[in-house]
């Protein structure tokens, strides 16, 4: 929005010309979103504590954590309104890579809505059923995947990059769809496990949406491209602010989130951070790598699979309580020492993610 206006300004005064730079408005873009976060997140913690939508916590739990029982929720709103407004600033509006974002972050954070409203606000225990969930999340995911398949102007935009190599590129097809499906629904409800503990999500999310940012640079920069023997995405470097729009709205969340947190995430949030990095991923091409950087979510979403297989098949469990990060709770970690643990374990795999440009 506000391009446009320096555009229309340029011809006048030259120094809003600056403002066509992407570095700029990314810039721009992550400390709007972060004055948004701080100054609205106190009013939105009143609010909430105002209407008693409060956290219910599981007894059969770590039981450092009964005292956070009442504890505001649906915060995440928060987080998806700073990156919107931010966005809407300070992205090129004509370009569709953000508004296949924009949307896919919405329709997750609507579900995830949803699904704290009934558990909070209705007092449902079960919160949207998980057919329902999965229904729509399935909708707003082949939508974003469909329509990025039928627009895609290259044959780069539908390949397979595999990382360590230059030239292995595989063309995927119709395949792409139930690929970036999988990217961005697996992705959305991987960062809603992780969920569990104050900031234990929302940091590593800010810091792979930084690598992802990078990365969105690079593959919508012709020549960085070229010598980063990595596919020429037109238009995807625009996703730069968008990007560190997430990094300052999640940092300004982190400062009311931190432990003790003021306020937690929620689905809403969680789902529509998540859908938001997948979708990225699968339009930078880079899938592989946010795979690896995702790592924690990954084990997150592992353990849990783990631990209900085990369950069903033999009636044992793996771990003490899953998704992990309870299980090394139980163990007697503090959740402040599993929390920073967790976040140092993402910021090494997000550095080797990132390493996998150059190493070709």
């Amino acid at each position: 929005m506000l391009l446009l206006l320096a555009d229309y300004l340029t011809q006048y005064f030259t120094v809003f010309g600056v403002v066509k730079y992407l570095t700029f408005r990314g810039i721009l873009g992550a400390l709007t979103a972060l004055g948004l976060s701080l100054v609205l997140g106190p009013m939105m913690i009143r609010r909430l504590n105002h209407l008693q939508i409060g956290q219910s916590v599981r007894n059969d739990g770590p039981q450092s954590h009964l005292s956070k029982s009442g504890t505001p929720t649906m915060g995440g709103a928060l987080i998806i309104l700073s990156i919107f407004i931010s966005a809407l600033l300070w992205s090129d509006l004509t370009n569709r890579y953000v508004w296949v974002v924009l949307a896919v972050m919405l329709a997750f954070g609507a579900v995830g809505w949803v699904d704290d409203y009934r558990k909070v606000v209705e007092k449902n225990s079960r919160g949207l059923p998980a057919r329902w969930k999965y229904f729509w999340q399935s909708v707003a995911g082949f939508g974003a995947a469909f329509f990025l398949y039928y627009t895609g102007s290259t044959g780069a935009e539908n390949e397979l990059i595999v990382p360590f190599f230059k030239e292995v590129a595989l063309p995927l097809g119709l395949f792409y769809v139930l690929l970036a499906y999988f990217v961005i629904v697996g992705s959305s409800n991987a960062v809603n496990l992780t969920d569990g503990l104050d900031g234990l999500a929302i940091m590593p999310s800010v810091v792979i949406g930084g690598a992802l940012g990078v990365i969105a640079y690079a593959v919508g920069n012709a020549q960085f491209a070229s010598y980063l023997h990595i596919p020429y995405v037109v238009g995807a470097g625009e996703l730069v602010v968008f990007c560190a729009a997430l990094g300052g709205a999640g940092l300004g969340f982190l400062w009311f989130n931190t432990y003790p947190a003021q306020v937690f995430m929620g689905d809403v949030g969680a789902l529509a951070l998540g859908a938001a990095l997948g979708t990225i991923a699968v339009i930078v091409r880079h899938e592989i790598v946010f795979f690896i950087m995702a790592g924690v979510f990954v084990l997150e979403t592992v353990s849990v699979i783990m631990q209900v297989a085990s369950f069903k098949l033999t009636g044992r469990r793996i771990f003490r309580m899953a998704p992990i990060h309870h299980h090394f709770e139980l163990k007697g970690w503090p959740e402040p020492r599993v929390i920073v643990r967790f976040w140092i374990i993402t910021l090494v795999l997000v550095l080797f993610g990132l390493a996998t440009l150059k190493l070709r």
